[in-house]
C-alpha cells in the first residue's frame, strides 16, 4: 500500500506544468479524446477549475452517471489537492472513509481513481482533469499517460515506479 501511495506521489511531484490557460486545457483534453477513442474507451472528460468548466467530451458508451462521478472525483481532487486515486489510497492506509471520517457528503466526493490536478510551478493546483467510465486505476493512468507526453516525462506509469 505504501509502496503506492509513494508511486502516486511521484507521478504528482513529476507531472507540473510550467502555465495553464484555456488553451492548454483544450490542447490536453484533446490529447485525452484521441487516446480515448483510439482504444474505444466508453469515457467523460472532464477539465475544469473550482469555478469553471474549460473542456468536456462525453465518448460513446459512456453514461449520464460517468458525468456525476467526474464531479464528484474532481470536488475532491480540488479538496484535497491530489489524485483522486492516491487520496483513496491515504484513506485506505489509515481506515477511513469519505463520508464519516472526513465529514464530507459521498454524493459530492469520491476517493476513486481518475482525477488528477493541474499543478503549476510557484502556483500550486489550479484546475482538475477528470476521467471516468474505465476502472479506477485505468482512468488514473489515461490520464497520467497523456500528461507524461505533453510534458515529455518518461517512466511515469504506476508499473513503472512500483517495478522500479
Amino acid at each position: 500500500m505504501t509502496n503506492l501511495i509513494s508511486a502516486l506521489e511521484q507521478q504528482e511531484q513529476a507531472l507540473v506544468l510550467g502555465g495553464f490557460d484555456e488553451d492548454t486545457a483544450f490542447e490536453i483534453g484533446n490529447a485525452l479524446r484521441e487516446r480515448a477513442v483510439a482504444s474505444k474507451a466508453p469515457v467523460v472528460i472532464d477539465i475544469r477549475t473550482a469555478n469553471r468548466r474549460l473542456y468536456f467530451a462525453a465518448l460513446p458508451g459512456s453514461a449520464p452517471d460517468n458525468d456525476e462521478w467526474a464531479r464528484r472525483k474532481g470536488n475532491m481532487t480540488l479538496r484535497k489537492q491530489c489524485s483522486s486515486l492516491l487520496c483513496g489510497e491515504r484513506l485506505k492506509a489509515s481506515g477511513q472513509s469519505v463520508g464519516q471520517d472526513m465529514g464530507l457528503d459521498p454524493l459530492d466526493y469520491a476517493a476513486h481513481g481518475g482525477s488528477f490536478p493541474v499543478r503549476v510551478t510557484g502556483v500550486g493546483v489550479v484546475a482538475v482533469i477528470t476521467v471516468s467510465g474505465l476502472p479506477s486505476r485505468d482512468d488514473h493512468e489515461l490520464i497520467v499517460g497523456v500528461l507524461a507526453r505533453y510534458l515529455d516525462v518518461q517512466n511515469i506509469s504506476l508499473d513503472a515506479f512500483l517495478e522500479g
